[in-house]
């Protein structure tokens, strides 16, 4: 019987996002409390939330500001924060375009970084221009560029973002092959926590937190399989990290700020209100109540 109810949620939520988002309200807690229940398996109980990923479903149905949208966007973010932190933090933006036909790429360096300045996974690295698939870049950005991340979780940040293709230098940390994205869990100011992600390219990105003093955090299925002493080394100025991470939530019931480390250089990657759209499977039972009891409500909903 549940199979068969996720199967008839399922197609009715795809359907659903075929349709243009001027059929739905902006706080749409019915389409939310399906596709929770489709990717969680359980109930939302938007009432009276208590877990993190409920608690996330509240804040995206009932807590919109309008400085959020910017915040999200790929390209005013980079503004958003450098008001804040100051510009030697922000990666070199090289360009940003409307459509992809408009990018010439003989004005590009020989490595760079492609992506929508208004979705996620649209990513397109090239460390050789030279032998740089065009036509590959082109297929997945123009894609991009005609899908609304809005329609399919509701984010509503990110329903009134202009669509653009934004240009950015290519950047590695110590590894020479990636940057280890550093994710901190945010809470009104109060970074507690962070996320390393590092092995992407290995098709098994590896996922471990860590407090403030880089002791490992069971909170995820892989840190707690982690065996005993497990450790990664802790990067240079990560107090640092953890204050412009603070700072950038202060007034923010919950925000994850995404920042990178190259051999002690900070810059910022991006922020985030709903990981995982607030369907975060990944995280233990525990974990996930223990996050919601950190994330303070609004006494008021502003939609």
């Amino acid at each position: 019987m549940a199979k068969g109810i996720l199967h008839t949620i399922k197609r009715f939520l795809y359907k659903m996002r075929m349709r243009s988002h001027r059929y739905f309200p902006v706080a749409d807690p019915s389409y939310v409390k399906m596709m929770f229940y489709r990717d969680m398996g359980y109930p939302l109980n938007l009432e009276n939330p208590t877990t993190f990923n409920e608690k996330l479903q509240w804040l995206k149905v009932y807590n919109h500001r309008p400085e959020y949208t910017a915040m999200v966007d790929k390209a005013a973010a980079k503004e958003y924060v450098a008001s804040i932190i100051g510009e030697e933090y922000i990666i070199p933006t090289l360009g940003i375009w409307d459509r992809f036909e408009d990018i010439d790429f003989s004005c590009l360096p020989e490595q760079f970084v492609l992506k929508t300045t208004h979705d996620s996974k649209s990513v397109v690295i090239c460390t050789d221009r030279t032998s740089f698939d065009i036509e590959a870049a082109r297929k997945k950005l123009t894609a991009s560029l005609s899908r609304s991340y809005y329609l399919k979780y509701r984010e509503w940040p990110y329903k009134d973002i202009s669509p653009r293709i934004i240009a950015e230098k290519y950047m590695v940390d110590e590894s020479g092959t990636e940057l280890k994205d550093y994710k901190f869990s945010c809470y009104n100011g109060d970074a507690t926590d962070v996320m390393l992600c590092f092995d992407r390219a290995s098709g098994d990105t590896k996922f471990y937190f860590f407090d403030k003093a880089w002791n490992l955090l069971r909170y995820n299925k892989r840190g707690k399989e982690a065996p005993e002493g497990f450790t990664v080394p802790k990067p240079k100025n990560m107090d640092k990290m953890f204050e412009i991470a603070s700072r950038l939530s202060e007034g923010i019931p919950y925000l994850r700020v995404d920042l990178y480390n190259i051999d002690g250089a900070i810059y910022f990657g991006e922020l985030t209100f709903f990981p995982r759209s607030g369907c975060d499977s990944n995280l233990l039972r525990e974990t996930d109540l223990l996050f919601g009891s950190r994330i303070k409500l609004p006494a008021e909903k502003t939609i």
